[in-house]
């Protein structure tokens, strides 16, 4: 087996995988850390990721096509006899007969990196590259605490930047969920702070994006903890800026399942336990979302659910004035429960 576990997969990608094993596989939901580490092991192989006879990309569709494509790229010596990668770019048809075609052939000083989607366990591609002894499979899910830490850790110190202890908590706490979008945030922190050495929690506050402190999830969070006047206020801000009632509705409703999954896969834990192990939740939120946890049961959170669904379909058929009317009153009904449980 050559499947690698999650947690041993970027100290492996440092150290370099064993080069007598030419494919790679790589996968998984997260896909900025496919991308990622994709292009770290496709370039980190060769001697110039920019020569194209080096580092040859090519589309899975295109081995779907003509399977036997990847074996004879792989069997190309390169112009000065050097080390060549070949990147297999993800595809929506299958191209594993391509991958398994190459594995049983005989390559050398060739690396090849096939990047995928989140493939299920039985998925022909994954399957194929766990079993073989020519090939490693490197999951990649969401960053937990530590890889995020490191991530910020070593973003920042290739700029020449430290971070402090308080700073990067308050950061990783606002990131997480897909890598490309936690490194953009991060070099965002990393561009403001150029030249000052360190980045400190002012830093952090002042140029990281924190849809806690946007007006939609402010709308949002006074609806589920129940403060109706609030709601209406906002709302108001909210169709002054022009934004999309459906927008809106739609935000509330993956907030409303993001509950209701926290609730079911935590029920016998604290509203605060389950907030510290909710990824992305920003710091300023973290209070609100408490709040709520404490006061929405799962067959309540069901029912905001469902009074959401039937909002975004309502206004999906309706104009704009009528739009906003649906979802304004959405939001004044899930107010007014959770008002009414917070003095029950």
């Amino acid at each position: 087996m050559t499947a690698v576990k999650a947690h041993e997969a970027e100290a492996l990608i440092r150290r370099g995988p064993d080069p007598r094993l030419p494919v790679i596989l790589v996968y998984g939901p997260d896909t900025g850390l496919v991308v990622e580490r994709a292009k770290r092991l496709a370039e980190s192989f060769v001697t110039d990721p920019n020569d194209p006879f080096a580092l040859v990309k090519i589309d899975g569709d295109a081995l779907a096509s003509d399977p036997g494509r990847l074996v004879d790229e792989a069997g190309t010596v390169g112009l000065f006899g050097d080390k060549r990668t070949i990147w297999v770019r993800p595809g929506s048809r299958n191209y594993a007969p391509a991958v398994e075609a190459v594995l049983k052939a005989e390559v050398a000083d060739t690396r090849i990196v096939v990047e995928a989607g989140d493939l299920a366990k039985s998925a022909p591609l994954r399957t194929l590259c766990e079993r073989s002894p020519k090939a490693l499979a490197i999951p990649c899910y969401p960053d937990d605490e530590r890889a995020l830490a490191d991530l910020i850790d070593r973003t920042l110190q290739e700029r020449g930047l430290r971070i402090a202890r308080e700073a990067r908590e308050v950061l990783s706490q606002s990131l997480g969920g897909d890598r490309r979008a936690s490194l953009a945030e991060i070099e965002k922190l990393a561009l403001y702070a150029a030249g000052q050495g360190s980045v400190e929690l002012d830093d952090v506050e002042a140029i990281v994006s924190d849809v806690g402190a946007s007006v939609l999830n402010t709308l949002i969070d006074a609806a589920f903890v129940g403060r109706a006047g609030e709601v209406e206020r906002e709302y108001r801000r909210f169709r002054h800026e022009g934004l999309d009632p459906s927008m809106m509705l739609g935000s509330a409703l993956r907030h409303a399942l993001a509950l209701l999954a926290s609730r079911l896969e935590g029920p016998d834990k604290s509203p605060s336990l389950l907030v510290a192990s909710w990824r992305g939740l920003h710091f300023k939120r973290k209070a609100a979302v408490e709040a709520q946890l404490g006061r929405w049961s799962p067959a309540a959170l069901r029912q905001a659910v469902q009074i959401l669904q039937e909002a975004v379909l309502a206004c999906r058929r309706a104009d704009a004035e009528l739009a906003h009317a649906h979802a304004s009153a959405a939001l004044l009904r899930i107010a007014a429960e959770a008002a009414r449980r917070r003095g029950g």
